[in-house]
């Protein structure tokens, strides 16, 4: 498989490229992950994805393939970003608490002009969380970086999640399997 340029800087979306064996180079430029309001949230997630995609590739060479995502967490007709403080965390997760939830990748494969862009939808259940067990997670992991203000891999997700329907890795921030079937048809 060619190399691809991973624009991101998540941990998690180069651990789950690493798992599944692509060879892969980071390069990330910063963008406005802002969106026109308006949008349904699948699109929104593309958007953004697309946007990375695109500031990246300005400035590759000609011929390279880009991979791009972006995760957003959608409560109701809500989507809930990444937290910013302690206090904002907390209040995210008891929302999710006993609730359902969608978690959406949106992802952008180019190479040239060519594009291919998609968004998984994985929907998600906490079981009820506690205040107690909700400020323990915040305050030993940290969870400012991740959409909806935990990561499923975690002492919370491990301990807190009732069920999961769709792809698990999607709720890690890149639904591997469909990227490695659309990377195989792309590269040819």
């Amino acid at each position: 498989m060619t190399k691809i340029v991973l624009a991101s800087q998540s941990p998690r979306r180069k651990q789950l490229l690493e798992w599944a064996e692509i060879p892969f180079e980071v390069f990330v430029k910063e963008t406005d992950e802002r969106f026109p309001p308006g949008i349904p949230p699948d699109e929104v997630a593309v958007y953004i994805a697309r946007n990375k995609a695109l500031a990246v590739q300005k400035l590759r060479k000609e011929g390279e393939i880009i991979l791009a995502a972006d995760t957003i967490v959608v409560l109701g007709e809500a989507i809930i970003g990444k937290p910013v403080h302690r206090e904002e965390a907390v209040s995210i997760l008891l929302a999710l608490s006993g609730e359902k939830h969608q978690v959406i990748t949106g992802v952008v494969i180019r190479r040239d002009e060519k594009e291919i862009a998609f968004a998984d939808i994985t929907e998600v259940e906490f079981h009820d969380l506690t205040v107690e067990q909700i400020e323990f997670y915040v305050d030993k992991y940290k969870p400012y970086d991740k959409a909806g203000a935990y990561a499923i891999q975690e002492w919370i997700g491990v301990v807190g999640i009732k069920s999961v329907n769709g792809d698990f890795y999607n709720v890690m921030g890149l639904p591997v399997s469909r990227v490695v079937r659309e990377l195989a048809g792309f590269d040819r």
